[in-house]
């Protein structure tokens, strides 16, 4: 079940959802089975934060991401006389297949070649146990073949890292052909295939399942081999969407309880890197694996890709949440100016995925979370004295006693809580945010790289001439579509005492593709916001957290690590007068060629008509 196709005035790009998301983690690293038990827990007590139809079997999905458990897989593989390599040394997909038993073969064909192309081994298949007693029939109709897919190191990976890049272009190469190969074969089920999670590190357990029925419908949950020292879990809500198996989550590396309003600008920023991205460590493999973001997803699933695209291009996880979800840097006096070094100097690698959100991540070796610069989500944790980390969307997720509570708190707006299981230890944000910032001389690559529109001189005046105007001012404001209301309701408050003046909630206007008048320019243009429970933010919290910044020029490389060498042109608003948009028509002159820029005339010629 995935969204109905766009028809009408209904368009599937407009859904939203937000959820409810949790994870328990031992801080030492020590596995065990109680701690999925504990996650299971969790899952159940976070019901309350997902939905169900008029059917109400059919929930939006939940599901559990864990540590790959080695001990239950190599007991199966023993079993059915195969063998396993070291932990590390094999990598497992979790598989959605087709249900129609011939589009299943080819993409099992189409993903075993890939594997072999890309020269690593096939270990084997393994049907996933499940127990579907009290799935709803709709559940049941749309359910997938669960298989899983055991995949050795090649000797063409040299460590784990490298076979955790491979298997990335494995997977992109197998699902991203598969639209055109289905029409081609006329397969529509070959679009039916969906990885979970293909790691050497973790595995995802979820589908279109209530929260209490996880841990009952996947019989390797409650198989006392299976261990883990982290689970992170995740109940959806999908506000006005529709429920599917593969858009439930936890994704790869993400879960999250809230809503990405700039996913459609983000993808399509990541799509325009398509000819400047370069990787030394992925190589010729990055172009295997576009599109990077596949067109349809949920905007969570958008997310994950652009985590996981950064993690293989070498950012460390931290370094990688931080660029994607930085905190309110601009307009706060009080951060410490390396830090505000770093998120500068990262403003122009990667645009914000912005919108309220608290974000649970994990790669199997540290997990943590961040909350959006707003705060708009809430995130509670705890550590008890036998060092466990409970983080969920609420307190009182698991019976723990007062007395083995350690530290209670909650994320605050910006910030983040990482558990290190290899370090064994919970690491503060100001110490990983300071780490980060001072492992690069990010101040002085500002210095080299930045020029501001502000700091420019104009050195063609004659670009900023205003032309001479025959008309009468009101002739020029009805050509333009203003009306006497947005002259004395909107311009002349704004203009006058800097207010904006405060409306209802609901307007009847229609949307200006369907008026039968001339509207104005920016009426055509709508900003996309969180549709559901967003509190008002005053005026003084929105001055802190958000920033009129844009940069103007070319992107650089977001994995060339080729720092300081690209210039950036920035300016503090995107309102620009005249005078400033002549700056940048002569910027060329006024920077010695570090910017190149072309007039495009757009204008027609009036006497020529519409047509």
């Amino acid at each position: 079940m995935g969204f109905p196709a766009p028809q009408g005035l209904y368009d599937p790009r407009n859904e939203h959802d937000a959820c409810g998301v949790g994870f328990v983690a031992h801080i030492k690293g020590a596995k065990s089975h109680a701690i999925i038990s504990q996650a299971l827990e969790i899952l159940k007590n976070l019901d309350h934060r997902g939905a169900v139809g008029a059917d109400p079997l059919l929930g939006d999905g939940a599901g559990i991401l864990i540590q790959l458990p080695d001990a239950m897989f190599r007991k199966w593989a023993d079993a059915e006389g195969l063998k396993l390599p070291q932990p590390g040394d094999y990598a497992v997909a979790m598989c959605f297949l087709p249900q129609d038993e011939q589009a299943r073969e080819f993409v099992i064909g189409t993903f075993e070649k890939f594997i072999a192309k890309e020269g690593q081994r096939l270990v084997g298949w393994r049907d996933v146990p499940v127990n579907t007693d009290g799935l709803g029939k709709t559940v049941l109709e749309s359910m997938p073949v669960i298989r899983q897919c055991f995949v050795a190191r090649g000797e063409n990976c040299p460590d784990q890292e490298a076979f955790e890049r491979k298997i990335l272009a494995i997977r992109k190469q197998t699902q991203n052909p598969l639209a055109a190969l289905a029409e081609k074969h006329g397969l529509p089920g070959l679009t039916e295939l969906y990885m979970p999670s293909f790691s050497t590190r973790t595995i995802v357990y979820k589908g279109l399942l209530l929260a209490t029925q996880v841990g009952g419908f996947y019989n390797d949950l409650t198989d006392p081999a299976c261990v883990s020292a982290l689970a992170l879990v995740h109940q959806r809500f999908s506000t006005n969407t529709f429920p599917s198996w593969k858009l439930a989550h936890p994704f790869r590396f993400i879960a999250h309880n809230g809503e990405i309003n700039t996913v459609r600008g983000n993808v399509n920023w990541m799509n325009a890197r398509r000819r400047t991205m370069e990787s030394e460590l992925l190589g010729a493999d990055l172009d295997k694996m576009w599109p990077l973001i596949p067109h349809g997803q949920s905007d969570t699933a958008s997310l994950d890709n652009a985590l996981e695209l950064l993690l293989a291009g070498g950012y460390p996880l931290a370094h990688a949440v931080m660029m994607l979800i930085p905190e309110a840097w601009a307009g706060n006096p009080l951060m410490d100016a390396k830090r505000r070094a770093f998120y500068e100097y990262h403003a122009a690698l990667m645009e914000p995925w912005d919108g309220p959100a608290a974000v649970a991540f994990t790669d199997g070796r540290q997990i943590g979370a961040t909350l959006d610069r707003n705060g708009l989500r809430p995130a509670r944790f705890l550590v008890t004295d036998d060092d466990l980390v409970v983080m969920a969307s609420e307190s009182g997720v698991l019976p723990i006693k007062e007395d083995n509570i350690v530290r209670k708190w909650r994320l605050q707006p910006g910030k983040m809580l990482l558990i290190d299981l290899e370090e064994g230890r919970i690491i503060e944000d100001e110490e990983i945010k300071a780490q980060l910032a001072g492992e690069e001389p990010y101040e002085q690559w500002l210095e080299a790289a930045q020029y501001k529109l502000k700091d420019l001189e104009v050195v063609e005046p004659e670009l900023a001439q205003v032309a001479v105007e025959t008309t009468s001012l009101l002739d020029r404001q009805q050509a333009f579509g203003y009306t006497q209301e947005d002259v004395a309701k909107f311009l002349e408050p704004m203009g006058r005492n800097g207010d904006d003046p405060i409306g209802s909630m609901g307007t009847d206007t229609p949307i200006a593709v369907l008026s039968s008048r001339s509207r104005l320019l920016y009426d055509y243009f709508k900003q996309n916001f969180a549709q559901v429970t967003n509190p008002p933010i005053d005026p003084i919290r929105e001055e802190l957290v958000m920033s009129l910044v844009s940069m103007i020029g070319p992107r650089p490389n977001l994995l060339g690590m080729e720092a300081g060498t690209h210039k950036r042109l920035e300016v503090d608003q995107p309102i620009l007068t005249n005078e400033e948009v002549a700056k940048i028509r002569s910027v060329e002159a006024a920077l010695d060629g570090a910017f190149r820029t072309e007039t495009i005339d757009i204008t027609c010629d009036a006497k020529t008509g519409a047509d």
